[in-house]
């Protein structure tokens, strides 16, 4: 079912997607796993591989933003590794880990052509308490605009939920220029999910809305710059980002989040 340019998703869709989703928390539990000080960006993308080719699902994100029959332009990944400044599309590669690094790995799958995504942060050896802190004011943002997503709110109930939780817990800079979004039978769709927003504003959800919620918020500037790669973006003051994400459906009972571990 559709509602303008809104995809509004059947019980058994849903279902699909809960399954994609699930291949995207598999993705990520092996790659938190394999994260540790020496390990390249590149090995924790062939791990996230082995996850989709043993499920039989396919990456929304290899060749994504391709130009031409070419595949030129196309990402090289099937997650997106973004290190420490990196706040997201980070491009995996030889870049070596460290101790003390946070790594953001986003990560998708397609099963039956219905799609799932979502990030994580994940800190390398031992972090700061500081970078610490950043990961779980990030991730608590997450579910703030988690529990906000239910029938009859607003899109706007959501961002704000998201900004007042991470403007409650210190001086962090909601980064700018990148949205949550509408997910379904393609990856990125209507509508934009902002991380600000004002109650009782934007669009009303209504059951059978996904949507991906993602926060992304660093210790510094909100403002980034992307790289020479022309994927990668990074604080524009180098402070170190946090990003976390989920697929979520809206439905008559609540959120039901679909990239948890089944």
């Amino acid at each position: 079912m559709f509602g303008r340019s809104v995809e509004y998703k059947t019980a058994d869709q849903i279902a699909v997607m809960r399954r994609a989703g699930a291949v995207v928390a598999e993705m990520h539990a092996a790659v938190r796993a394999a994260v540790a000080p020496g390990v390249t960006t590149r090995e924790l993308d062939l791990v996230a591989r082995e996850v989709l080719a043993r499920h039989g699902a396919t990456s929304n994100f290899l060749g994504y933003g391709a130009r031409g029959a070419s595949g030129e332009g196309g990402f090289s990944g099937v997650i997106c590794t973004s290190v420490n400044d990196e706040v997201v599309h980070g491009i995996p590669g030889e870049r070596i880990l460290r101790d003390g690094d946070l790594v953001s790995v986003d990560a998708g799958a397609v099963v039956e052509g219905w799609h799932g995504d979502a990030a994580i942060t994940v800190p390398v050896g031992t972090v700061s308490a500081a970078d610490a802190e950043l990961s779980r004011v990030t991730e608590a943002a997450l579910w703030a605009g988690i529990e906000a997503a239910r029938p009859g709110a607003r899109l706007g109930d959501i961002g704000h939920a998201i900004a007042a939780t991470i403007r409650a817990a210190g001086d962090y800079g909601i980064v700018e220029g990148f949205t949550g979004h509408g997910i379904g039978t393609a990856m990125h769709m209507d509508p934009d999910v902002a991380n600000t927003g004002r109650p009782g504003h934007g669009m009303k959800l209504k059951p059978g809305l996904v949507i991906a919620i993602e926060p992304m918020v660093s210790r510094g500037s909100p403002y980034t710059q992307i790289l020479e790669d022309d994927w990668t973006a990074v604080t524009i003051d180098g402070s170190r980002a946090a990003h976390w994400e989920h697929t979520v459906a809206v439905t008559a009972a609540g959120p039901v989040v679909l990239t948890l571990p089944t």
